[in-house]
């Protein structure tokens, strides 16, 4: 007689109240899965996964405090045996890299059937992983185009990275801002990022106001002027 395994400990994190309670419904009916925390934001995520311990977390991209892909990044450094999905919408994807670099198992869109979502948590929880070919491809170039190893000594790109958070600007919106001061246009950019021009133009927007500029050339000024770049 098989002895009965214990269920799998989730943890969801979105910053959506419906989101979440429809997650908790839907993926707690399953006898393999217990739901064991719900978090509203990457940093609620780290500090439950320290309490919970949790085998798997499904982790959403954008949210207010902490996003999904530092949450990731402190979970994954601290906790390696916890397994992370990003679940996540289409227009999304550009982030998905940034994840799995961050050392995520995976990505499910937030439009899949609630069978399958079951059924890539289980597999991620037993060693899988949920990369699409698409997405492995984009690994592999954004490897070849930063592993060149661009100049600047580690402290140089620390304090950049320092000025950058007194602004409060995201690694995405630095790496924007780096490519507009390579005089890159928005369809380039969005090549470069894996992002599509759409969310290009909200990052560059994002960036006008927290630097209070109004046009790119003001922007590369005041960023090398204040040492961001």
């Amino acid at each position: 007689m098989t002895v009965n395994q214990a269920p799998l400990k989730l943890l969801l994190v979105d910053d959506q109240d419906l989101i979440r309670e429809s997650l908790h419904i839907v993926l707690g009916m399953d006898p393999d899965i217990e739901v064991v925390g719900l978090a509203e934001n990457g940093h609620v995520a780290v500090k439950l996964s320290e309490e919970v311990q949790p085998d798997v977390v499904l982790m959403d991209i954008h949210m207010p405090i902490m996003d999904g892909v530092e949450a990731t990044r402190q979970i994954k450094a601290r906790w390696p045996h916890i397994r992370v999905i990003i679940l996540t919408t289409f227009q999304e994807i550009g982030y998905v890299v940034d994840a799995l670099s961050a050392g995520a198992e995976g990505y499910l869109l937030k439009a899949i059937h609630p069978k399958d979502l079951a059924t890539g948590i289980k597999w991620v929880h037993q060693g899988g992983t949920l990369i699409p070919h698409d997405i492995a491809k984009m690994l592999v170039q954004q490897a070849r185009d930063g592993g060149g190893g661009g100049g600047g000594s580690s402290e140089e790109k620390e304090e950049s990275s320092v000025r950058a958070e007194t602004y409060g600007l995201s690694e995405r919106e630095l790496q924007v801002l780096h490519s507009i001061a390579d005089g890159l246009n928005n369809r380039e950019i969005a090549e470069k990022l894996f992002l599509s021009e759409g969310t290009v133009k909200n990052y560059i927007s994002n960036i006008y106001s927290k630097l209070d500029v109004r046009d790119r050339v003001q922007a590369s000024k005041k960023a090398h002027d204040e040492g961001i770049l």
